[in-house]
Parts: structure tokens; C-alpha cells; sequence
């Protein structure tokens, strides 16, 4: 069993210390957009990478390409001051040479060929274009890196194009771009009539290219997030992540609606995104409305990583790609921040009697509580339940869902604190079911009393045996660790039954 432990499944060998995986140890990309250019620097090769730098600027490249044919004068020359800083950026983080992609405006532009020799010229920078359906499977691949089980249709929207691509199995299927982004549809003639004839019958002819049945559309690009961040203010939504929100096609359908009751101004207000990106929000809810008419999708998932995560998922070993996002942050964690790294497994193991039925889900939450279950250990005393729930429920963190990320968030304060009474996260806990705060409950319990054998060897930890007919919990003692018993421990152990409503016995 211990070899089982040591060398499969999420507490195997690191593979971000192997030396394929220290190669991605720090790297960057450029995405130069028809709205935006952005640079990203991802940190540490877990599977789920943190973001060390991040910036962002509104260019407008793609601003009336349609009626000109060519890159917006003055967006050319935002873009191109970006990258001068990108370049210089990159070079002080040693991250040289950046991978920098352009799509659809540099793509479409009679003036991109000039563009991109410009920005060689200029910056050292050297724009790959990449064609739409090429967009289509990075921008998927980027799916993948947060999902590697997503299954469905993905949609990522930019401000010149929208692209969508087939996932499942962790694979692109087909893949189709169209030209139906926001701001090239801002600019046509016809007015509101005309843009949705053209919406309409675009979004047609891509349904007919893609004519499956998905259950599931995953939503990339900056205009989707917008929607969905309105979204949540409609709805009086209280986890303002975005990753991994979910959406019904009625919500998505009343919030359209119901933005086209507000000015650009007020949503602005609503959300604190830019005025250039929320102008195109009321343009990108009717091809979203069409878009869900069509393809009628169950369930609607918010991706915040796209193109930009699709190049690095496209740099990762295989052996990386297939760990759990999830996992592999989580042990990083571990290994950066905890006091005693890599005693989180034996913990799990401790602990592992009491899920014995559990769901493989619940199991792997389970695994990452007690690989967590530390790591803020340096945070004050008196707040460091809040700082737990904090960090969990709100960091970069992939192949999580929201109600997973309150669950575990909820584990982790009970890791420092008996009772949730006290705390401002109640409208949080209110999306858990009473069953599932009480399984968080007693997983951080668990870890609070497992904390107290923090001893190198596992099987001097003792052993843990429960009875759930019986509710009867055991607690076998190690001969050589009785000691480790004391006051504090027996306390944490009776707080630990009670959440269980269980009867104890000690050996």
C-alpha cells in the first residue's frame, strides 16, 4: 500500500522537480488580441502554475479593421509601446525569448505583415500569427490545463474573431473560427437589425460545421467574463471568482436582458472593468444569447485561462499534462510554505479511515485539504482560520469548482478553529448544503487533531478506525508515541467525535 501511495496517483514522485518540468520553471507569453495585448509570466511547473506577472493594456488594434482594412493607427501605437515594455520586461525576469502570438487583427490586417516586421524591428519580438482555427485549439488547450476532463464545446471570443473547438478525452475535436467579434461588429453599417442578422447567421452556419450535442460550453475571452461578472451581480453571487463559475442558459439569458437596461457607465460601476471592454459587452451578450439558442448547452463554464495557459499546456511533458491541476498546486504549496513539507500524506493517510465511502471527488478535496492544511501557518493566530477560508476559496487555482473551493476553505478554517460562528463568511457557507459544511467540518477537525502526531515516520502516528453504524470512532495509540496523547490532543480528538456524533475508544 505505501508503494501504492509513493508512486501513483496525486501523492507520487514531484514532477515538477524532474528536470523536464524545471525547463518551464518560469515562462512567458505574449498575446497581441484585437483589443488587448497582454503579457503573462507563469511561476513554478505545477499543473497549475501561479501568475508571476500579469499586465494587460486595451490597444485596440482591431478598432474599424473592418472598414479600413488595416490596424487602428492609434491602437498600433499603444500595441507597439506594450511590447517595448513586454520586451524589456521579459529580459529583467530572464525569461527571453517569450513566445508571442497574434490573432485575429494582426491576422486579418493588410498592414500585419508590416506590423509584425515593426515589432521584430523595434522590440526583438517575434509575432507568430496564428490562423483561427489554430486560435481555436490553444485557446482549448488552455481549457484542458484547468480541466483535464472537460468534455463539451469551447467559445473563446476576441475582439475580432470567436472561435469554437470540440473537447473530450483530452482532445480538440473540430475546431471553426468566424469573424463575429465584438468590436469588428461595433463598427458595421445597419445598425442593431443588421448585426443580428449577421449574428444570427453566422452563429447558423458555425452549428451546422459543429453540429453536435454538448452538454457543457466553456466560455473563454475577456467579454464573456464581463458577462459572467455581471452575471453574478444580478444574481447577488457572493464568490467573485470567475474560474470555474457556472451559468444555466436561463441566468444567461435573463442577464441579457437585463443588461440592456443599463448604460455602459453603470456597468461599469457594477464591476470595475474598462470602458473599452465594457462597451463590447452589450454587442457580446447577443452573440452569446444566439450562441446558447443554438448549440442549447445544459451548463455554461467560465475559463479564465485560454490562449495564453494553451501555449504553456503546450510546453508541459505529457507525464505533467495528465497530474490533477488541483494536486499538484497543492503540493507545490506544500513544499514552498509548509513547516514540515510533505507531512501532508502522512496526515491524509491518518485521516483516510474516516472517507472511506466517500466520492473519488470528495476523496481528492480530502487530499488537497491535507496538503493545505499548513501553509499559512505564518499567518497571525487570531486570524489564521479566516486566512485559510481566504486562500482557498479565492487563489489561482485549477480543477476546482466553487462549491469545491468553499469545502475546502471550510476544511482548512476548521483546521484552526472549532466553530464557523464569528466569522463574515457566512453567504458563502449558505452555497453548501447543511451535509456538505458538516463533512468540511469534520475534514478540518480531522487535520486539527492529525496535526498533533507530526512525526517523520507515518506508522507512529497511530491509527485511526471508524464505525459509521456503530458511531464509534477508534483511536489506536503507537506504543513509542503514547506521550503525544496529551491534553490538548484528547480535546481535539473529543471535538473530532462530536462533529461525528460518535462515541470514542483509545487503545
Amino acid at each position: 500500500m505505501d508503494g501504492q501511495h509513493d508512486e501513483d496517483g496525486p501523492f507520487g514522485r514531484p514532477l515538477f522537480n524532474d528536470p523536464k518540468s524545471k525547463a518551464l520553471k518560469r515562462v512567458g507569453a505574449i498575446d497581441v488580441g484585437s483589443n488587448s495585448v497582454r503579457m503573462v509570466v507563469f511561476d513554478g511547473a505545477a499543473r497549475s502554475p501561479a501568475y508571476f506577472f500579469n499586465e494587460k493594456v486595451m490597444a485596440g488594434l482591431g478598432a474599424g479593421l473592418s472598414e479600413t482594412g488595416h490596424l487602428n493607427p492609434e491602437g498600433r501605437d499603444r500595441a507597439l509601446a506594450a511590447l517595448r515594455r513586454f520586451a524589456l520586461l521579459a529580459q529583467g525576469m530572464g525569461v527571453s525569448p517569450m513566445t508571442c502570438v497574434a490573432t485575429a487583427a494582426v491576422r486579418d490586417a493588410a498592414d500585419g505583415p508590416d506590423f509584425r516586421a515593426e515589432v521584430a524591428r523595434e522590440t526583438g519580438l517575434n509575432l507568430w500569427v496564428a490562423e483561427g482555427v489554430e486560435e481555436a485549439r490553444l485557446s482549448a488547450q488552455g481549457v484542458f490545463l484547468g480541466w483535464p476532463e472537460a468534455q463539451g464545446l469551447m467559445c473563446d471570443i476576441g475582439g475580432s474573431s470567436m472561435e469554437l473547438a470540440e473537447l473530450g478525452e483530452g482532445v480538440v475535436g473540430r475546431r471553426v473560427s468566424s469573424q463575429i467579434g465584438p468590436l469588428k461588429l461595433m463598427s458595421m453599417k445597419g445598425g442593431i437589425k443588421a448585426r443580428k442578422a449577421l449574428i444570427d447567421e453566422t452563429i447558423d452556419d458555425l452549428r451546422a460545421q459543429i453540429d453536435g450535442d454538448y452538454e457543457t460550453l466553456f466560455l473563454v475571452g475577456g467579454s464573456w467574463r464581463a458577462i459572467a461578472r455581471l452575471d453574478m451581480e444580478r444574481r447577488g453571487y457572493p464568490l467573485k471568482v470567475l474560474h470555474e463559475y457556472r451559468m444555466t442558459a436561463k441566468s444567461i439569458l435573463q442577464t441579457v436582458k437585463w443588461i440592456s437596461n443599463f448604460s455602459v457607465d453603470e456597468l461599469r460601476a457594477m464591476t470595475g472593468n474598462s470602458e473599452a471592454r465594457m462597451r463590447l459587452v452589450p454587442i457580446a451578450s447577443q452573440v452569446l444569447k444566439s450562441l446558447i439558442q443554438r448549440f442549447k448547452p445544459q451548463s455554461v463554464a467560465v475559463s479564465s485561462y485560454g490562449i495564453r495557459e494553451g501555449l504553456l499546456y503546450e510546453q508541459m511533458p505529457f507525464e505533467l499534462k495528465r497530474r490533477d491541476p488541483l494536486i499538484e498546486a497543492c503540493r507545490y504549496d506544500e513544499a514552498m510554505n509548509a513547516r514540515i513539507p510533505g507531512f501532508g500524506k502522512f496526515l491524509f493517510r491518518f485521516i483516510e479511515p474516516l472517507f472511506e465511502k466517500a466520492s473519488p471527488e470528495r476523496i481528492r478535496l480530502v487530499k488537497a485539504a491535507c496538503l493545505l492544511h499548513d501553509v499559512s501557518w505564518r499567518a497571525h493566530p487570531d486570524y489564521r482560520a479566516e486566512v485559510c477560508f481566504d486562500n482557498a476559496t479565492r487563489a489561482n487555482l485549477g480543477g476546482l469548482d466553487h462549491p469545491g473551493r468553499i469545502f475546502l476553505g471550510t476544511a482548512l478554517l476548521h483546521r484552526y478553529k472549532n466553530s464557523r460562528s464569528g466569522t463574515h463568511f457566512q453567504e458563502l457557507f449558505d452555497l453548501l448544503s447543511e451535509k456538505e459544511l458538516r463533512d468540511a467540518e469534520v475534514l478540518g477537525k480531522a487535520m486539527r487533531f492529525g496535526a498533533m502526531f507530526s512525526v517523520q515516520r507515518p506508522e507512529l502516528m497511530g491509527q485511526l478506525k471508524w464505525h459509521p453504524k456503530k458511531r464509534l470512532l477508534k483511536l489506536k495509540l503507537h506504543p513509542d508515541t503514547k506521550a503525544l496523547f496529551g491534553e490538548v490532543a484528547q480535546a481535539r480528538f473529543a471535538s473530532l467525535a462530536s462533529a461525528l456524533e460518535a462515541e470514542t475508544l483509545v487503545t
